[in-house]
C-alpha cells in the first residue's frame, strides 16, 4: 500500500524507518519530511495543518494509508477530514484529540470517572487564579489549557510564583490562554506510558522515560525532550496493570460514552507516587524521543499493527510481542536550544553511523544546503542504542554520537542515569 505520514520530525523518521520494514509498504511519503526522511520516503513540501494541499497529494500519488505524527493536525480535524475522504488514518478524531489539546477536558473526563490525577481548579481570570493559589501549599503546577509547544506547564516553588506564571499565562496576546488548570504538586517518578485504543479495544505497548531539562543533573530549562530509554524500571508489571485498570481503560470507555471513541495512541504521561501511579495529562501521539525509543523493541510488523488500529481491527491483532532489549536515544540539539541557536550549521560524518550494529540514527531537523547536511531547528538529531541492559544501550548511543562532527551542537551525558543508578535490567 500506498503510505503518507504527516510531520517532519525525529518521531517521524522511526515511523518511516518502522513501516519502510513492513512488507506491505509500498510507496512512502512523509510531509514535510526533512533530510533524513528523504532518504527513506519522498518528501513533500506541505504544512502539516493544510487540509487542502493535503488531500491533494492524497488524490496525486493514490495514498491508501495516513500516519499522523504530532498533535497539531490532529486537534485541528485532519482525522475527520481524512475519514470523510475514506482514507484510513492512525490518529483519533478532533474530538477525541481534545485529550491533548484541553488540560481542562481531561482533569473533568478524570474526575468525573475517578482516574487518579491530582487535584485541581480550571480558572478563566487573574483574580480567579489568586484565590486557588492562596489555598494550596508548597509547590503548585500551572498550565495552559490548550496546545502551547511544550511551554505552558510551569511548576511554582511557592504561591508567589504561581501568580506570576497563572499572570503570564492569562496575558493577552498570542502568547495567553482564556483559561488556566491550577494543580497540585505530585512527588515522585515521571514515567511515559503508551497504548493502542480502537473504542474500547485496549492494547499495551511499552514505557519509557523521557529527560525533559536541557542539561545534565536534570538542570536546566524544560525542553521537548533531551533523550529517553525503554524499559523504565520504574515501570513494573504492577505498577502497568493499574495504569491499565484504573486509567487507560476508564478512559477509553469514558470516550466511548461521550460519542468520541478514541482510534489511534493514546500517550499518558504519569507520576508513580508512594499511593499508585496518577496520570499527569495525555497526548494523543507517540512521544518524541520516546517514539524513537519505542519502536525498535516490538518483534513484529508495525504497519500491520497502525493499520489495524487505523481500520477498526485492533481486536483482530494476535498479542505483541517485544524484543528482549533496552533501548536509549540521546537528543543532539542546537548549541543555545531551547532558547536562541543558529540555524544552517554544518554537520560532518553521519557517514560513519551507517551500518554500525545497534545503532539507528534518526533526524529531527536538517537539510541539504550547499552540498551539506545542515541544522534547521532546535533539536537535531536523535541517536539510539540497544543493548541487554540500560547501560549497554547507553554506551553505544554515546559511543556513536562521538564519531558525529558538529561544533554547534550539544547534548546530555547523563541520559538513563535513573535507570543505571538503580542497577535495573530489562523488565
Amino acid at each position: 500500500m500506498n503510505i503518507l505520514v504527516i510531520g517532519g520530525g525525529a518521531r517521524e523518521h522511526a515511523l518511516c524507518w518502522a513501516i519502510t520494514q513492513s512488507p506491505d509498504c509500498g510507496k512512502l511519503f512523509c510531509a514535510p519530511g526533512n533530510y533524513g526522511i528523504s532518504q527513506i520516503a519522498a518528501g513533500a513540501n506541505i504544512s502539516v495543518t493544510d487540509f487542502t494541499a493535503i488531500t491533494d497529494f492524497i488524490k496525486t500519488n493514490k495514498i491508501d494509508f495516513v500516519v499522523v505524527g504530532p498533535e497539531q493536525p490532529l486537534v485541528a480535524g485532519l482525522a475527520d477530514h481524512l475519514i470523510k475522504i475514506n482514507v484510513p488514518v492512525f490518529g483519533p478524531s478532533q474530538a477525541a484529540a481534545q485529550l491533548e489539546g484541553s488540560k481542562g477536558f481531561v482533569k473533568d473526563l478524570c474526575r468525573e470517572h475517578n482516574i487518579p490525577t491530582a487535584g485541581y481548579e480550571r480558572v478563566y481570570d487573574v483574580p480567579a487564579a489568586e484565590k486557588v493559589i492562596a489555598r494550596m501549599k508548597g509547590k503548585v503546577v500551572v498550565k495552559a489549557d490548550g496546545l502551547a509547544a511544550g511551554k505552558g506547564v510551569i511548576i511554582a516553588e511557592n504561591q508567589a510564583e504561581a501568580v506570576g506564571a497563572a499572570k503570564k499565562l492569562l496575558s493577552p496576546g498570542p502568547e495567553g490562554h482564556p483559561s488556566l488548570v491550577i494543580e497540585e504538586f505530585l512527588d515522585g517518578e515521571e514515567a511515559s506510558f503508551f497504548a493502542l485504543v480502537d473504542g474500547e479495544t485496549v492494547v499495551p505497548l511499552v514505557a519509557a522515560q523521557d529527560h525533559k531539562r536541557a542539561f545534565d543533573g536534570d538542570l536546566g530549562p524544560n525542553t521537548g525532550g533531551m533523550g529517553a530509554y525503554s524499559p523504565a524500571p520504574v515501570f513494573t508489571p504492577a505498577i502497568q496493570q493499574q495504569v491499565m485498570e484504573k486509567i487507560i481503560r476508564p478512559t477509553a470507555r469514558a470516550m466511548v460514552s461521550r460519542g468520541m471513541p478514541f482510534r489511534g495512541v493514546l500517550f499518558a504521561g504519569l507520576m508513580i507516587t508512594e499511593t499508585g501511579p496518577h496520570l499527569i495529562e495525555y497526548n494523543v501521539r507517540f512521544g518524541d524521543p520516546e517514539c524513537q525509543a519505542i519502536l525498535p523493541r516490538l518483534d513484529g510488523d508495525w504497519l500491520k499493527v497502525l493499520y489495524a488500529t487505523a481500520t477498526g481491527k485492533l481486536s483482530t491483532l494476535p498479542a505483541l510481542k517485544w524484543r528482549d532489549i533496552c533501548t536509549l536515544g540521546v537528543v543532539y540539539a542546537s548549541q543555545g536550544y531551547p532558547e536562541q541557536y543558529k540555524k544552517y550549521t554544518p554537520i560532518r560524518n553521519l557517514d560513519a553511523l551507517k551500518g554500525l550494529p545497534h545503532i539507528q540514527l534518526f533526524h529531527a531537523a536538517t537539510k541539504w544546503n550547499e552540498n551539506q547536511i545542515v541544522a534547521d531547528g532546535g533539536r537535531v538529531l536523535s541517536i539510539v542504542g540497544e543493548g541487554t541492559t540500560i547501560a549497554e544501550a547507553q554506551k553505544r548511543a554515546y559511543d556513536a554520537i562521538g564519531k558525529i562532527d558538529w561544533p554547534d551542537g550539544f547534548y546530555r551525558k547523563d541520559i538513563g542515569w535513573r535507570a543505571i543508578a538503580g542497577k535495573k535490567q530489562v523488565a
